[in-house]
């Protein structure tokens, strides 16, 4: 199995290869489909440490507003999520769509990236975990990172035990804890940080206070017109990982409370982590009972006409903060990359 950094750097070899030979230009009618969902998560300029195992999440404001620069220029529409459904059912034909979501509710995706999208006259969505506005909830990722940075030593309950004093020690010891926990059973993923967490000094549990909106600075974002609202869950679990009954509530309750807490309708869903084993067909099916208009995975991949009969399975595109370069942005919305990502299927709801 590759390592993410074997990986991330065939994917920049992959990006400046379409580029080089222009295939970002000459295959994008056939590739890009209707239009695309693009994915965000942190905005910010602070430069990227040494040891940054999260850093795909994060990419600065001169980049975003790159993007969107790039988007004009390619051509892209601009659009808010509640008008997917009927672009997607339109007859085909006029310019691409694009729409820009943001994961988990950060408190710089108003400081950094709001500005930007002003300028813009972007309209965009934010997704927001209740718990994470409640000031509570584990943004386990984010601790774990933590937990490594300030330990020599990272040991699991199974008796791994990884050195971790060097960055390069640190980001091993990251990747290896990262794979083994993301397969096993969530509770055993919690309780494994937690106790890393206390080893390392802090309690877990305290990131959504320093890093995510509060339900009055959400209220306040609630009054742009330029801004919707969508649920990611109470607690951002990985759904798909639980009981029906356990996912059902995560998403009912969570709708509820950002309902009650903005007095806005919700009607968009974000599935955390959203890859295929956090969110299948299990999920799509329960959002689409429970009346949700569209649902967003991270399943990457171009919007096409096929998505009309999927709005609850919808793909998207990471903006990745380890490919803050015009190569992979044009690769990307090309779509180019996701002929061989996606094996040549339009439609992933496996």
């Amino acid at each position: 199995m590759l390592s993410p950094r074997t990986r991330h750097r065939l994917f920049r070899a992959g990006f400046r290869a379409i580029t080089a030979v222009g295939a970002d230009r000459w295959l994008a009618p056939a590739a890009r489909g209707r239009g695309v969902i693009l994915t965000f998560h942190h905005v910010r300029p602070e430069p990227v440490p040494g040891f940054a195992p999260n850093a795909l999440l994060s990419i600065t404001p001169a980049f975003l507003d790159r993007t969107l620069s790039l988007l004009a220029a390619r051509g892209f529409e601009l659009i808010g999520l509640d008008q997917v459904p009927e672009r997607l059912a339109a007859p085909e034909g006029g310019r691409p769509f694009a729409v820009l979501t943001f994961d988990d509710g950060y408190r710089d995706n108003v400081e950094h990236a709001r500005p930007v999208l002003a300028r813009h006259g972007a309209p965009w969505t934010l997704f927001v975990t209740s718990d994470f506005a409640e000031g509570r909830g584990r943004l386990w990722w984010i601790e774990l990172e933590r937990a490594v940075a300030r330990l020599d030593t990272v040991r699991l309950g199974s008796g791994l035990v990884l050195p971790a004093r060097t960055d390069a020690e640190k980001m091993a010891a990251f990747e290896t804890v990262y794979r083994i926990l993301r397969a096993g059973p969530e509770p055993m993923l919690l309780d494994e940080i937690a106790r890393l967490c206390r080893e390392a000094g802090f309690a877990p549990g305290g990131l959504a206070r320093e890093l995510c909106l509060t339900w009055d600075a959400l209220r306040a974002l609630a009054r742009d017109p330029a801004v919707t609202l969508g649920a990611h869950t109470l607690t951002h679990p990985m759904l798909a990982k639980h009981e029906a009954d356990f996912a059902e509530r995560e998403i009912t309750e969570s709708r509820a409370r950002i309902e009650a807490e903005l007095d806005r309708p919700v009607r968009h869903l974000s599935y955390p982590v959203g890859d295929p084993t956090s969110a299948g067909p299990r999920e799509f099916e329960t959002a689409k009972r429970l009346g949700f208009a569209t649902a967003v995975t991270t399943r990457p991949g171009h919007l096409f006409a096929e998505h009309a009969a999927h709005h609850h399975a919808l793909p998207r595109v990471s903006v990745n903060g380890l490919h803050q370069a015009e190569a992979a942005l044009a690769s990307l919305l090309s779509g180019v990359p996701f002929l061989a990502w996606n094996r040549g299927r339009r439609v992933n709801v496996a």
